[in-house]
């Protein structure tokens, strides 16, 4: 068990979403032989070189071969082993993208994919390195549960849920070092589970991500004006909890979110207000990369 005091997360908080990925991995893996953790070339900058240096024989750094990382942690996952492959989201998601769907979509492979960097956390290294099509590609394929922390306690909060659910688990990881506290004390952290930040009755705003932080300022400002939001931090982006949706009525639904508009968090609350008959209209904030043609 991991003591959570306001030390640790202050901690997680400096470190980042990559460094508490690597803290979270050593602490579960001292209580549980089974977690294995891998890597594409990236030991350090995923923040593994601590696991790897601690647990050298769970370890494996294939090099710049995504798809094979994938393939090794399901024979891993197999084994009876809990794989943890890290790598950026992109290259997570996009160059690993038949092996994901052929071993942990529909083989329902245990395997836990961390794609960290996403959205523009990788800023000046431009379009190849930015993750904003990730959640848009995995909601598609069967079986995968997505997460997305939105602070350093949130990163181990959700890996300790990866590491318990058997199944395949995909956790995007955004923002830098020094991330904004979102969650000053423990809290629990379940699968299709939402947690409403503060409460209000004119506006829903959905966030997931370190973005999250925004969205709480965006309510600050908007209650200076007379405006109460209800905000709600997606941290289970699939499965989704509808709950807050269907609660009570709202006068604006909005989702923010560090990816495209596109098959993301905004499509998400657009296809439940559809199914659910909802009458709300939907403002949605998010990434759009359209061509338009001339």
């Amino acid at each position: 068990m991991v003591d959570i005091d306001r030390i640790t997360i202050r901690t997680w908080s400096m470190l980042g979403m990559r460094g508490t990925l690597g803290d979270s991995l050593v602490k579960l893996a001292a209580d549980n032989d089974k977690i294995f953790g891998l890597t594409s070339d990236l030991c350090k900058t995923s923040g593994m070189d601590k696991f790897s240096s601690i647990y050298p024989d769970r370890f494996i750094n294939v090099g710049i071969a995504e798809q094979n990382m994938v393939g090794i942690a399901a024979g891993l996952a197999d084994s009876g082993y809990i794989p943890f492959a890290t790598t950026f989201a992109n290259f997570a998601v996009l160059r690993a993208n038949e092996s994901v769907r052929h071993f942990m979509a529909y083989m329902k492979c245990n395997v836990k994919l961390i794609g960290f960097g996403a959205g523009f956390a990788m800023e000046l290294f431009g379009n190849t390195h930015y993750g904003l099509e990730d959640v848009s590609v995995l909601r598609s394929f069967p079986n995968i549960t997505i997460l997305q922390p939105s602070d350093g306690l949130s990163v181990y909060k959700c890996i300790e849920l990866a590491s318990e659910l058997l199944g395949p688990v995909y956790i995007r990881l955004t923002g830098k070092m020094n991330l904004p506290i979102i969650y000053k004390n423990d809290i629990d952290f379940r699968i299709k589970k939402n947690n409403i930040l503060i409460d209000g009755d004119d506006v829903i705003i959905y966030a997931s991500g370190s973005i999250v932080k925004l969205a709480l300022d965006v309510a600050q400002e908007l209650l200076n004006n007379g405006i109460t939001c209800r905000v709600v931090d997606v941290y289970s982006i699939k499965p989704f909890d509808d709950s807050e949706l269907l609660e009570k009525k709202y006068k604006l639904i909005v989702t923010l979110e560090e990816h495209s508009i596109i098959g993301g968090l905004g499509s998400i609350l657009a296809e439940n207000i559809v199914d659910h008959g909802v009458n709300t209209k939907l403002l949605r904030f998010g990434t759009t990369l359209e061509y338009k043609l001339p």
